[in-house]
């Protein structure tokens, strides 16, 4: 789960999961809950283990929610956490996270990546002259240019998950040789280093029906330490093999199998030996089954997952008056929202203050206060609004009209379900009605958050160490990715500054600022951080709770016990 493509979409609150085959048995136990000052910045939990002490061969089983639509993750309707965990073993990259946050350049496809020029900016990217697509054809810098050109947003065929950045870019040449790529900038870009991490062939990105349609439902030329054997929907599987053509370290596991698993057939699972992990998340149940387990582990580590409320403020909806949607804000008891789905997992659990700088970083800041829990506010700010109540306890009405949402949330997914129980009785209690909207995880998207067919909608972001580059598309107009159709020309001009700013203790201060007016704004209400805690089988070595650092899939892989 690298840096990019921007905020991605989790289908479900509880988090993602991974699963895997070949895993031995053998007892292991298991750490208490762990509370957020504990589980500090720059720190994970994989049990690490030499790569010659991991042994080679066995498969791994990794579980989903759902086979995504379309496996380009630059694409807006692939922009989710789903299609991360399968093509990042698949695909070329500029940087790899580590657990601190920070980035490296990813050596197995770069030599080196150098900012060589500040004015005007110009980033130079060495290929590894091994590096080449399963095909036979060589990674070039022509694959460079190809993706700066349909996610720039100047072709309206193209339907990016986010242009931000590459819209920066005024021309990406060839430099030395066919291995070298020189990308100068048109207008600066601070957070470059979040540019081209997952990079498509340069035939996926020259025609706009490729960009769009090439990769629904099937994989096509990768380069990764694994390719794909087969992407079968109908049993809702995707099998990843080692890559003999790989040119890098091989990796120690012959495959990775992604299966999509219920919620509720995980704990089980995993204790049949069926999966050798699962992303706890939000789950109290799937915490307190882990710990109970033999042959399993919980790892837990701060790990850059939220989950949010998005209110659609689009023209038309209930909830386009932003004075509206802040006094709704202010009947959403947040803190008893987080200590009720994962009070027991993190003790201390607080509310999300911030939709840039997430707990755990070094840059957060609570600036949720003006539109902190308080009911009676709310009511207040209600009635001022000319939503009133008949009497104590009815529903409010204005004009005839009632209050009245539609709040859609993922059917059959124990999170969610909580979630939407105490919000929609929180709402209650302060005049609104709730009419619910089950969808399935498949639906979630493609049927309500995209088209807008929504009030009301929960699901979950995973956010990047670059948060003007990982929240642009979120917050500012005519992205398809804002779902709340909320935007502002000032918090448009201030993307853009933010953006431009080479300096980085200026370009948080900046996104500070931006935080506070999303605050003022609240199209998307951040709820808590999930718990970073995963099941894990006991001798599964090099995975787990990786916080904010990237899977190593090359060493990866099973210990005897």
């Amino acid at each position: 789960m690298r840096t990019r493509p921007k905020i991605v979409a989790v289908l479900a609150l509880a988090a993602l999961v991974l699963t895997a085959c070949g895993g031995g048995g053998g007892g292991a136990g298991a750490p208490g809950a762990a509370g957020v000052d504990e589980l500090q910045r720059g720190v994970n939990d994989v049990n690490p283990v030499p790569r010659d002490q991991v042994r080679d061969g066995g498969d791994m089983r990794w579980p989903l929610d759902a086979i995504p639509d379309n496996f380009n993750i630059n694409h807006v309707d692939g922009n989710l956490v789903e299609t991360r965990d399968i093509v990042d073993s698949l695909l070329p990259g500029a940087f790899k996270r580590q657990a601190d946050a920070s980035v490296v350049v990813d050596t197995d496809y770069f030599t080196s990546i150098e900012l060589t020029s500040k004015s005007p900016q110009v980033v130079t990217y060495t290929i590894n002259p091994k590096a080449s697509w399963d095909d036979g054809t060589p990674i070039t810098w022509s694959d460079l240019q190809a993706q700066w050109q349909a996610l720039n947003g100047k072709n309206a065929a193209y339907r990016p998950a986010s242009t931000s950045g590459y819209e920066n870019i005024g021309s990406v040449e060839r430099g030395a040789d066919d291995k070298q790529a020189v990308v100068t900038f048109a207008s600066p870009y601070g957070e470059w280093k979040a540019l081209y991490e997952f990079i498509y062939p340069a035939a996926t990105n020259r025609d706009p029906e490729a960009f769009n349609k090439a990769w629904v439902n099937t994989i096509g030329v990768t380069a990764g330490p694994f390719r794909t054997e087969n992407v079968d929907t109908t049993a809702q599987t995707v099998t990843a093999v080692r890559n003999d053509k790989w040119w890098g370290d091989k990796s120690k596991l012959d495959r990775i199998v992604y299966r999509v698993v219920e919620r509720s057939a995980l704990a089980d699972a995993l204790a049949n030996n069926e999966l050798d992990f699962y992303q706890i998340g939000s789950d109290v149940n799937l915490f307190t089954r882990a710990q109970s387990t033999q042959g399993a582990t919980v790892r837990q580590a701060v790990e850059p997952f939220y989950n949010h409320i998005t209110f659609n403020g689009g023209e038309g909806r209930i909830l386009a008056d932003p004075a509206l949607r802040r006094a709704v804000t202010k009947g959403i008891d947040r803190q008893s929202i987080a200590k009720a789905l994962i009070g027991q997992i993190v003790p201390d659990t607080t509310p999300l203050g911030n939709h840039l700088y997430l707990q755990g970083s070094a840059d957060y800041v609570d600036n949720a206060g003006p539109v902190a829990f308080d009911a009676a506010a709310a009511g207040a700010d209600l009635d001022k609004l000319g939503w009133v109540a008949p009497a104590p306890g009815q529903p409010r009405a204005k004009n005839g009209q009632p209050l009245k949402i539609q709040y859609v949330t993922t059917a059959g997914n124990p999170i969610s379900e909580r979630l939407h129980a105490l919000i929609s009785q929180q709402l209650t209690s302060i005049g609104v009605q709730v009419e619910t909207v089950p969808a399935s995880a498949s639906d979630l998207f493609d049927q309500y958050a995209t088209p807008g067919n929504f009030d009301l909608i929960t699901f979950a972001y995973f956010s990047s160490p670059f948060p003007i580059d990982a929240t642009k598309s979120i917050f500012t107009t005519g992205s398809e990715s804002n779902f709340s159709r909320i935007s502002s020309p000032e918090v448009d001009a201030m993307y853009k500054q933010a953006a431009a700013e080479l300096d980085d203790a200026a370009r948080t201060k900046l996104g500070q600022e931006i935080d506070k007016k999303l605050w003022d704004n609240i199209g998307v209400l951040p709820t808590y951080q999930v718990s970073g805690a995963y099941a894990v089988r006991a001798t599964l070595a090099n995975f787990g709770a990786k916080g904010y650092a990237d899977d190593n899939y090359k060493d990866m892989g099973f210990v005897n016990q």
